[in-house]
């Protein structure tokens, strides 16, 4: 029996994936923010092999619910990942400093701390996390410094987990996509912290979630430890490194609606 625990459950990426982690047999818990389509994809899955549990990724107390909810309804975890996301589309210098705030908080302390909370299960397990990143943590992307920042973060407390839980016997995944059609840009923050009033600007092919749910769950089953589904996107983040400012250029041309005015 493999038990997965997804955050960010009810739409977009991470729909997709308990879709397809139930298809294969999994015992779900899955946690969102949004409680009442939570429970409406659980009713949809069925109550034999899953449980919902709705709240706030950001709050400790829900933590450890989850956690209690996997030893007492399931008695193990063997698959933490690491999905519940938000971004913003707003220049950084007219920003509210909040936005910043709630973006870290979602972005990267909460999957760090979920983590932290869930290595005794996943040591017990000698079990595997999946962190989802974003090439934006690699790369500069206009009108998202935020989110930038926090997915960076992100990457690099995992990156750095991934060999200190080395003798454990717990593997880790960071999967690194690019611009997917989830529900994670329709609810993108403004600057003032309502729902951005603009179209987002992107690069490259915008991808399905189902795709990438496929993707994350084959190189997890795999063992990998970091996937770029995105040959176009890991291009971008090469062009970065090594022509920063013709990178800028192309970028300030593609993103200009981004910008001040």
């Amino acid at each position: 029996m493999t038990v997965t625990l997804i955050t960010g459950a009810a739409n977009g990426l991470g729909w997709e994936l308990a879709r397809a982690c139930h298809a294969r047999g999994d015992h779900l818990l899955l946690t969102d923010i949004d409680a009442e389509t939570l429970q409406a994809r659980c009713a949809e899955l069925g109550a034999e092999r899953v449980q919902a549990l709705p709240g706030d990724i950001t709050d400790g107390e829900l933590h450890q619910r989850l956690l209690e909810a996997c030893r007492e309804r399931f008695g193990r975890l063997d698959l933490l990942i690491n999905n519940a996301g938000i971004t913003h589309r707003s220049p950084a210098t007219r920003t509210d400093p909040a936005v910043f705030r709630k973006v870290m908080a979602v972005d990267y302390q909460a999957p760090a701390e979920l983590t932290l909370a869930a290595l005794p299960l996943l040591r017990e397990s000698r079990g595997q996390v999946v962190a989802i990143g974003s090439m934006a943590g690699w790369m500069p992307v206009l009108g998202r410094a935020g989110y930038c920042a926090a997915k960076s973060a992100l990457g690099q407390f995992f990156e750095v987990l991934r060999a200190e839980l080395a003798l454990d016997g717990v593997r880790l995944l960071l999967v690194y996509p690019s611009f997917l059609d989830t529900s994670i840009e329709r609810h993108a923050l403004g600057a003032d912290g309502r729902p951005a009033g603009h179209a987002r600007s992107t690069i490259g092919k915008v991808r399905d979630a189902g795709w990438m749910a496929g993707l994350t769950l084959h190189a997890a089953e795999k063992n990998r430890e970091r996937l770029f589904p995105d040959r176009g996107s890991w291009l971008a983040s090469l062009l970065w490194r090594l022509a920063p400012s013709l990178y800028y250029r192309k970028m300030s041309q593609r993103f200009a609606g981004e910008l001040p005015r």
